[in-house]
């Protein structure tokens, strides 16, 4: 059958996706040979593929199609996450716009909706993978909210709290007041805003005295409960032990003394509102302080907000500063910087907030995970995240765990009573009745008695265990599975996760396997803009990866994601590179269909410049293949990509195939050939990983292959001995070649015409490539010299001369006018250049820069007049 003129991508993928799919090439069973593990960062259920994700399972994607080729038990793990806040948002969204409000639904009719949901729009982004080249193990596909995967979730929750790890506390946390759950400390990014300090006077009860403070938030003096002073500072000694009156509400509240106010900071004076601030709080129990919470969950105020009840905070934050105004209680306002905690989920400012809520102990868990990364148990890479990740660790905070979401893994804690601690926890409604018997000590408690909280956990609660649940490891923890895949070997990640879940990962691995997770974590960069902006659909500049893939191939894609992609660095991504990365595909393609289209004879004897070819292409691919093992070894994708693109698109295209292609009309020799077709073949194994359709394509179309044998799971070619002398001969070789292709363009000598060369050897080169050089240079005598050849056109390499006698070769007396007359503007060129040199109050007065660019101008024009006139010396 003919080979297509043309390489047609959208033809090519489909047919052999679904080739590897039927063959079962990405399917892993426990057996003999070594695994190489990697699961995938669970995408939120709810989402759709984005450059992130391109970058981040093209990637892993390299690596898994290698670990095969390597003989390895290849096991990429892919699945997704219930991702709680976002798919509720979702859910909620779709409702409201049926006219359904969540608070009138049951649990149980909200979940049917949500899985409705699920089983709707789940699969979207695991089917876009498969566009990518994504070659998961799909049987193996994992969702968070799975029936084992929600087991293991509960059983960790309840060992964890027998173990005394998490506890119910009554707590500040960050509250997200448009998602209406808590959040955890790395939940919230703190951007600086551009705020306003506002200076409110407040009475001192009992006299005309006032004394100033200075907010941020003057909505909050609603639930002010004290005001602080520092027991050491002197402006205010006479307010010690006095009472003030908040405006608007007139509540009495008394004058505290704490040193923690800082005497610098606005007024010296420091409202105290407990229900709102950490610091207040903490204030607040110290002096055992009244908590008033003046807010709702939505962040409306409440019967506390007065006239102010069911209005915004940010609304009321505008009408109370203008009723302050009113009452003269508003003396000034200043522009003010400050950090405003925004969620990382739906972007709300995140309010500090009293809650009963359930956390995990971290300190302790953390201690393993610190030693594992720092003693290179583990590794970042790039390494630069190390201290990041240290500091981070060493200073961590208990986990805020619980979520006030429907959509996720019910918190198995069970009420019985009306006391605080009338609860208890199990993995199961029967065990926690047996549980609350026992410790109620009532035996006749009945099932309907208890109640089970309300609350999810948080998302990463269940992905912290991702390694091991999805080889079910935490409900068999010695299973057949798990003691063969895990530890995994690389995890392929994006860096702002690096404490949500990797080192939750780490910490979870070494409580439940005593052993880590992974050994490598490579650490991606964001994708960016031209302009170094985060790609996004709000600032509409971010491409749709299934519009580039249809426009460029997916091969074209992922090499135009990786040229740019260094670890941990960030992309700017042009998409321009995809379409080098097309040009790639169309080089490769049209390479193959020039070798299929020689004819091959048994009978021709192998020429020499074919065996020298052979002999220097093979040292310069081992010599390559041990530089892309080594950018392997470091997680330099970027650069194990360009070593093999230089490589197929310099030495093989260029350089190698022209060197053994058989004169027009002539036939190849059956050796040449059959070396070719194996250089092409182990081109093609370390090509795959990053372009496995175009290479499949060619791979089979080399000749017929059983399913055995198809290009995923062939061989990787072997680390081998090189010759560097012939790849340095070489180098020295192709320099001579473009030196005579350079003279033939510039003198119009065409390159069907055959002419001589000669050269003094001053370097003592190899004449090993002798062959090569009269072949591509179309030579028809080499001959070697002691002197200049008078009469020839000369070039240099190194410091060898080259000589190309003109007799035959040139029209000379045209390219004598023609030099005669460079020669002209040249020396015009030099004088007027000297001129302004000898222009004394030019040379003074004159930039130094704009000096030293005439001074080159002119040492420039000497050494082409000097080049002119000897070339016109050895014409005549």
């Amino acid at each position: 059958m003919a080979i297509a003129s043309q390489y047609d991508s959208k033809k090519v993928e489909d047919k052999w996706y679904n080739y590897w799919m039927e063959n079962n090439y990405f399917h892993s069973e426990v057996d003999d040979r070594e695994p190489y593990t990697i699961v995938i960062p669970p995408p939120n259920v709810t989402g759709v593929l984005h450059m992130g994700h391109m970058l981040n399972n093209t990637i892993q994607d390299v690596l898994v199609r290698r670990a095969r080729l390597k003989g390895y038990n290849a096991c990429w793990v892919p699945g997704t996450d219930h991702a709680s806040i976002a798919t509720e948002a979702k859910v909620v969204a779709k409702l409201k716009a049926e006219g359904i409000d969540k608070n009138d639904l049951s649990r149980e009719e909200f979940l049917q909706h949500a899985w409705e949901w699920t089983h709707k729009h789940g699969g979207i982004i695991l089917e876009q993978l498969k566009k990518l080249g994504a070659s998961c193990d799909w049987e193996r596909t994992k969702f968070t909210m799975d029936e084992k995967m929600s087991a293991s979730v509960i059983k960790v929750f309840v060992d964890l709290y027998e173990k005394g790890l998490i506890y119910r506390g009554y707590r500040m946390v960050n509250w997200d007041p448009q998602a209406k759950t808590t959040l955890s400390d790395e939940e919230v990014i703190h951007l600086e805003k551009q705020g306003e300090l506002f200076y409110l006077n407040y009475k001192v009860e009992g006299s005309d005295d006032v004394l100033s403070i200075a907010t941020t938030r003057p909505e909050t003096i609603l639930g002010d409960t004290a005001i602080c002073i520092n027991p050491n500072d002197e402006r205010f000694a006479h307010l010690k032990g006095k009472k003030a009156i908040v405006p608007i509400c007139n509540r009495v509240i008394p004058i505290i003394e704490d040193e923690y106010v800082d005497v610098e900071f606005g007024t010296g004076c420091l409202k105290v509102t407990p229900a709102h601030d950490e610091n207040d709080k903490m204030l607040g129990d110290k002096h055992n302080l009244e908590v008033i919470d003046i807010l709702n969950d939505d962040a409306s105020l409440n019967a506390y907000g007065m006239h102010y009840e069911g209005k915004d905070r940010f609304q009321v934050r505008k009408e109370i500063v203008e009723e302050l105004k009113e009452m003269g209680v508003l003396t000034k306002i200043e522009e003010h910087i400050n950090k405003v905690g925004t969620s990382e989920r739906t972007g709300a400012v995140i309010e500090p907030k009293l809650s009963d809520q359930w956390f995990l102990k971290m300190k302790e868990m953390a201690k393993p995970a610190i030693d594992a990364v720092v003693g290179d148990e583990i590794n970042l890479v790039p390494d630069k995240f190390l201290n990041t990740y240290k500091h981070w660790m060493e200073n961590v905070r208990d986990w805020n765990i619980s979520r006030q979401l429907l959509w996720g893994h019910q918190i198995p804690a069970y009420f019985y009573g009306s006391g605080k601690e009338d609860f208890v926890v199990a993995e199961t409604a029967e065990k926690a009745l047996e549980k609350a018997r026992e410790k109620s000590g009532n035996a006749h408690l009945k099932a309907e008695e208890l109640t089970q909280d309300k609350d999810a956990l948080d998302t990463w609660f269940s992905s912290w265990l991702w390694p091991m649940s999805v080889f079910n490891g935490i409900l068999e923890p010695e299973n057949e599975e798990i003691k063969y895949y895990y530890p995994t070997n690389d995890l392929v990640t994006a860096p702002e996760i690096l404490f949500f879940w990797v080192a939750r990962m780490i910490m979870a691995g070494y409580e439940y396997r005593g052993e880590r997770p992974f050994k490598n974590v490579y650490l991606t960069g964001i994708v960016r803009d031209k302009q170094r902006r985060k790609m996004s659909k709000s600032l509409g500049n971010s491409p749709d990866p299934l519009g580039l893939i249809e426009q460029y191939g997916a091969d074209g894609v992922r090499v135009g994601m990786l040229l740019s992609s260094p670890a941990g660095n960030d992309l700017m991504f042009e998409e321009d590179l995809c379409k080098q990365g097309s040009a790639f595909s169309n080089k490769i393609w049209n390479a193959f269909r020039l070798v299929k289209g020689w004819e091959v004879s048994e009978e021709k004897e192998q020429d020499e410049t074919s065996k020298i070819a052979i002999n220097w292409y093979t040292a310069r691919f081992r010599k390559t293949l041990v530089e892309i093992e080594d950018h392997y070894a470091k997680y330099r994708m970027s650069d194990a990509l360009m070593s093999t693109y230089k490589l197929i698109w310099d030495d093989y295209c260029s350089w190698f195939l022209e060197m053994v292609k058989p004169a027009y009309g002539e036939p190849i020799d059956a050796k040449t050939y059959k070396a070719v077709i194996e250089i092409l073949e182990d081109n093609l194994k370390i090509l795959h990983p990053f372009m496995p359709f175009v290479t499949e394509e060619i791979w089979q179309e080399i000749t017929e292959r059983k399913p055995s044998e198809a290009l995923i799971v062939a061989k990787w070619p072997e680390i081998k001995d090189y010759n560097e002398g012939i790849i340095n001969e070489f180098a020295l070789a192709s320099e001579v070649i473009a030196g005579i292709r350079k003279v033939r363009k510039e003198k119009n000598i065409s390159f069907k015409n055959t002419i001589d060369l000669m050269v003094m050897n001053n370097e003592n080169a190899s004449e090993f490539f002798d062959p090569v050089i009269l072949k591509m240079g179309n030579i028809n005598a080499f001959n070697y010299v002691d002197t200049q050849v008078e009469g020839a056109l000369s070039f240099r390499v190194k410091s060898n001369e080259y000589f190309i006698p003109i007799a035959g070769a040139i029209d000379v007396e045209a390219e004598i006018e023609k030099l005669e007359e460079e020669l002209k503007y040249n020396e015009g060129f030099l004088k007027s250049v000297e001129k302004k040199l000898s222009n004394e109050r030019f040379v003074n007065n004159a930039p130094e820069k704009v000096v030293a660019i005439e001074k080159a101008k002119k040492a420039d024009a000497e050494a082409k007049i000097k080049a002119i006139k000897a070339s016109l010396k050895g014409l005549s």
